[in-house]
């Protein structure tokens, strides 16, 4: 199955991410992609996406990751809600307070 999802592309302590178009059963790290679908910059808060290409991609059955969903959405690429994807290991407020009772 094709996946949407970031690859890490800058260097140590300035991330960046390309966002490429790959195999789900490939690595992030592996460096096989498709196609590159865009970049962003963390750090800066910029996205450069191809709109057409991810639409097109995504009508014919690529899935993005839930990262990838989330910023698709804040860009404005598609509509719908937003996922969690917060670690389960990480303690967020409502298990926080669960824990203390």
């Amino acid at each position: 199955m094709l996946s949407i999802r970031l690859q890490r592309v800058g260097r140590t302590n300035d991330a960046s991410f390309r966002v490429v178009l790959t195999d789900s059963k490939n690595s992030a790290k592996s460096g096989k992609f498709k196609e590159i679908l865009g970049t962003f910059a963390i750090k800066a808060g910029k996205a450069t996406l191809k709109t057409d290409r991810i639409n097109y991609w995504i009508n014919n059955g690529a899935r993005p990751t839930d990262t990838m969903h989330n910023l698709l959405i804040k860009e404005g690429i598609i509509e719908g809600k937003k996922r969690n994807v917060l670690s389960k290991k990480a303690p967020t407020q409502k298990r926080k307070e669960l824990k203390k009772k």
